[in-house]
């Protein structure tokens, strides 16, 4: 299967780098000053076993040639429209697009660019980050990778999807129920972010604090509220394991928006905090906490 990888941050550089190591064809489609990076050292992982360098298979916009079994986007949310255009001319009559992007706005977007057959539910669960030397560092030993038709319909199509990936030195989540699996990734990466960003801390810090406890469990509500309007089957089971790892004050978390806003990087304030807001006032919904999370971002922004 040829695979175009969108994207070599910690996300698309690490899964993309296993893909590699277990024999798929895989290209990074990056922009300039990662392509020299990667041209120069490597992609290079540091993993809790280790550290290891590969030299990958690169490409820019303008020198992406042929057409992709299988497109995985990772960047962040607010750079798909131009990942949109520089993918365009790779997506053939068989393409399928796998977006492992924060919040859902990015699958109605993608469908309408490129039809809805083309676009399938992915999600990833890792603890890394990109180090300042372009470092792909994995913090935990933690790296799920999960996907599936949209429909819940695993077809042909989706099962040579998963003869690829399955083997690629990752824990991959074949799902017939990815829609579920979204919903459930957005509660945990909006809760974590809405407070880490508001408090300006990790989750001991937070949870720790006077009122901490009743403010992350506030946020948790109104953003649980807002996604069973939208559609989310709640599974109560996976709505406590979620709730009960944020709330947890011997494990200090953080979420990527978070680390994004202490060093001053854009942030994904709109896909992740405005797309619940908009939605909440769809169904009418009171969201007074998320509402001074999202003026606090605006603020950020302002500023930055």
């Amino acid at each position: 299967m040829r695979i175009l990888m969108a994207g070599a941050g910690a996300t698309g550089g690490y899964f993309g780098a296993r893909l590699a190591q277990a024999g798929q064809d895989v290209t990074f489609l990056v922009r300039e000053r990662r392509y020299q990076q990667l041209q120069a050292s490597g992609l290079v992982l540091q993993t809790p076993q280790g550290t290891e360098t590969l030299k990958p298979q690169l490409a820019q916009a303008n020198t992406l040639t042929g057409q992709y079994d299988l497109i995985i986007v990772t960047v962040k949310s607010f750079a798909l429209d131009q990942v949109m255009e520089d993918i365009a001319h790779a997506v053939g009559p068989e393409t399928l697009i796998m977006p492992i992007l924060n919040g859902l706005r990015h699958i109605a977007t993608l469908q309408q660019r490129f039809g809805e057959d083309r676009v399938i539910g992915g999600l990833c669960k890792i603890n890394a980050t990109l180090g300042d030397n372009g470092k792909v560092i994995q913090m935990t030993p933690l790296h799920q990778l999960y996907y599936g038709a949209l429909d819940g319909n695993n077809d042909a199509r989706l099962q040579r999807v998963d003869a690829a990936l399955r083997d690629c030195q990752v824990d991959t989540r074949f799902s017939d129920n990815i829609m579920d699996e979204l919903w459930e990734k957005w509660l945990l990466l909006s809760t974590l972010g809405a407070v880490c960003c508001l408090a300006r801390g990790n989750t001991q810090q937070i949870l720790t604090s006077r009122g901490g406890e009743a403010l992350l469990q506030g946020v948790f509500s109104e953003i649980l509220s807002v996604i069973t309007a939208e559609g989310y089957q709640t599974r109560p089971a996976a709505t406590a394991r979620i709730l009960e790892l944020l709330s947890d004050p011997a494990t200090p978390m953080t979420s990527s928006m978070y680390r994004d806003l202490t060093q001053g990087f854009d942030i994904e304030a709109d896909q992740v905090i405005g797309d619940l807001l908009l939605r909440a006032k769809r169904h009418s919904l009171a969201t007074p906490l998320l509402n001074a999370v999202d003026v606090n971002l605006q603020v950020y922004l302002q500023q930055r």
